[in-house]
């Protein structure tokens, strides 16, 4: 296996067959449809065919192709299911598996970060990687102290790479938007450009981890392993054994997808309450189901690399128009998102299309139980998808504020996860204990005020 293709020319020829790649199959697919096959057999093979070709790509590039390709799997529950079975088994390669990097180089990174003699740190260290992500791949070791560690070693020329990719992606993304019906492809490869700096930084990853493992520390639902050691290119954790929610995605039974869609969505909303920090990640890859004897299983939660820095924890407005939309209050969330920005000044639009626009959106917080599913997820991308219907027109008309991007992504990925989970989440919960906004309580003069987590 090569090294991590650098050289700009080389990534650049590897993307820049995707869209040829692409119209050349619509070519295929037109002589088959002359031939005498049906648009519909004809479309599956097509999507069979293009989904082979692009996540071959992605896998093979990692950098900022296999980040988007991650980024973008959480949604295949928004497709058609007869689109999402070709996606299904390539996006899910991309969420616990790429190429990994030659040995040679593993140990080039090690020795130039920790010293020449960096094997005496370890009693044992395996060379074949347990898991490759975009930057970076992990072994798994034994620190020199007798702790199981995740080694993760970041790829040479990683950053290059990410800026490349994600700068050629981002030329790319009216074709790539197909992939997701209703979702606009340019803001996630921005949002991520971005990012890259961040991520690539082990020691503001490793600073966010310890946040983290320091809050939930002894906490019966959570598990966040301690860093170990880290410096440039390098990060030492503590190993956590368990089940990859990819693998409770296809293989576990309905208990361990109940549990684990609750525990997701608990951790998604009490972290930023919690720590000042949104872990904004949250693809399966980066999750483990971990037994825990008669209380069943607890959630491990892996790679900080990337969080959203939210010191008052999410945004109190969220939880408002959250509590107004299900109290049917239409002139109260109409001027809250427009004072948020998520209508602008130019824009007048009817208060009761917006209400009736987001109360399909929030149906899992107005029950006390919500059982998340594709199918009532590909029905809120075709309903907002869909150009004959109000709610693409309305949508059309909507903001999304820079200072909402990454909860606005995480939100919906997190609950593209839920969808692949087919969980049974008691969504509420999780809202009135740690949402901000979210419920009122009467202050000393008995007035209602809102709550804040």
């Amino acid at each position: 296996m090569s090294d991590l293709p650098r050289k700009a020319v080389t990534r650049t020829a590897k993307l820049a067959a995707l869209p040829i790649g692409f119209a050349g199959r619509a070519t295929w697919g037109l002589g088959k449809r002359i031939g005498g096959k049906s648009a519909e057999i004809v479309g599956r093979e097509l999507q069979q065919r293009t989904a082979d070709q692009l996540f071959k790509v992605l896998g093979e590039l990692k950098g900022g192709a296999m980040k988007f390709g991650q980024a973008m799997s959480v949604f295949e529950s928004a497709l058609p299911e007869e689109v999402a079975g070709p996606y299904r088994a390539a996006l899910t390669k991309l969420q616990e598996a790429a190429p990994p990097m030659p040995t040679r180089t593993v140990h080039a990174v090690l020795e130039e970060r920790l010293g020449a003699g960096w094997q005496e740190l370890f009693l044992e260290f395996e060379d074949k990687p347990s898991a490759a992500a975009s930057i970076g791949q992990v072994h798994h070791a034994v620190w020199h102290d007798g702790r199981e560690v995740a080694v993760k070693v970041q790829y040479p020329g990683a950053g290059e790479a990410l800026l490349s990719d994600l700068g050629q992606l981002s030329r790319f993304a009216r074709l790539l938007g197909p992939l997701v019906p209703g979702m606009d492809i340019k803001p996630l490869i921005t949002e991520m450009r971005d990012r890259v700096t961040e991520e690539l930084d082990y020691g503001l990853e490793a600073a966010a981890q310890r946040a983290h493992a320091e809050e939930f520390r002894d906490d019966p639902d959570v598990v966040v392993p301690d860093v170990v050691h880290q410096c440039d290119q390098v990060l030492v954790t503590e190993w956590i054994e368990g089940t990859p929610l990819s693998e409770i995605i296809s293989d576990g039974s309905q208990e361990q997808r109940d549990r684990a869609g609750q525990l997701l969505a608990r951790f998604l909303f009490s972290g930023p309450a919690r720590t000042g920090l949104l872990h904004a990640d949250p693809h399966p890859g980066n999750f483990r189901l971990l037994p825990d004897g008669a209380a069943g299983w607890r959630l491990g939660v892996l790679d900080f690399g990337t969080v959203d820095r939210l010191p008052g924890g999410l945004p109190a407005p969220i939880g408002t128009s959250l509590r107004m939309t299900l109290d049917g209050d239409a002139s109260g969330v109409y001027e809250l998102l427009r004072a948020e920005g998520f209508v602008k000044e130019s824009i007048a639009l009817e208060p009761d299309d917006v209400l009736d626009y987001l109360l399909p959106i929030i149906e899992p917080a107005r029950v006390d139980a919500f059982t998340f599913t594709r199918s009532w997820m590909r029905g809120q991308a075709a309903r907002i998808a869909d150009i004959r219907s109000p709610a693409h027109q309305l949508g059309k008309q909507l903001n999304l504020p820079p200072a909402y991007l990454l909860i606005h992504r995480v939100t919906l990925s997190t609950i593209g996860v839920l969808c692949q989970l087919g969980a049974t989440v008691r969504l509420r919960d999780e809202l009135e204990a740690w949402m901000p906004g979210f419920t009122v309580e009467p202050d000393a003069t008995g007035q209602e005020t809102s709550a804040e987590a």
